[in-house]
């Protein structure tokens, strides 16, 4: 009887774990996909764990973590504009395009591009949380961050942090974000007027945002020159 009774309880425990593992891929498998779009700086190399785009020799880099269930790709016009101004840019690819499955991985991208002096790090939503998450415990590895409708969840006590969000979003939780912004000592804040949350990157709509009302174009290029303009003047203060 002992026997019959642990090996009911045997399956049953397996088929909750095969539950579990097809409602994961499931959830998964139901991402955001990335619309065309042709670059003018072609990704320089392009493996199963990131694109990167520019010139690896610059000595400025940039480590993006993409938004939850959001393709790498959709990412591409903002990497595009940066890349064009002698950004070296890195986007990772995510294991199921969740950025809380690998907070680490700018570890790794920062290794084996050891020639770039300063790093930057980036990130869209649950990527821009995970990427403050690494950078909370790596603030001498790192020139600065940049938090794309996203929040810090630990302290920020020298790094220099740039925050942008759209007034349309209705993803970012506001009432959220303006309690947990003040871990950053050091952060200029800048609202994208008409944007919303989707528009950060290329791949349309997304469930339960604000109507954006200034076009994808331009919420990519004003993004791009605060980002650029923020690097300028981090690197002037450094001068």
């Amino acid at each position: 009887m002992k026997k019959k009774k642990l090996i009911r309880i045997t399956i049953i425990v397996v088929l909750l774990i095969a539950a579990v593992i097809v409602a994961f891929r499931t959830y998964t498998g139901n991402y955001y996909h990335a619309k065309a779009y042709e670059t003018e700086t072609s990704p320089v190399e392009e493996s199963d764990d990131y694109i990167a785009y520019g010139d690896e020799k610059s000595s400025t880099g940039l480590i993006f973590y993409p938004g939850a269930k959001v393709e790498e790709t959709a990412y591409a016009p903002l990497m595009d504009a940066l890349a064009g101004d002698g950004l070296f840019c890195v986007v990772v690819k995510m294991p199921e395009r969740l950025a809380v499955l690998d907070p680490n991985a700018a570890a790794e991208i920062m290794e084996k591009y050891d020639g770039v002096e300063q790093w930057y790090l980036a990130g869209h939503s649950l990527g821009g949380a995970m990427a403050a998450n690494f950078a909370a415990e790596h603030e001498s590895e790192l020139s600065g961050l940049i938090l794309l409708a996203a929040y810090p969840t630990k302290e920020l006590k020298e790094l220099p942090v740039l925050s942008i969000y759209g007034s349309e979003d209705e993803v970012l939780n506001k009432e959220k974000y303006e309690k947990s912004i003040v871990l950053a000592d050091v952060c200029t804040e800048y609202v994208i007027e008409g944007g919303n949350h989707a528009g950060f990157g290329n791949y349309g709509e997304q469930k339960g945002d604000g109507e954006a009302a200034v076009s994808g174009e331009e919420q990519w290029q004003e993004t791009a020159d605060y980002i650029l303009n923020y690097i300028r003047d981090s690197r002037a203060r450094r001068e």
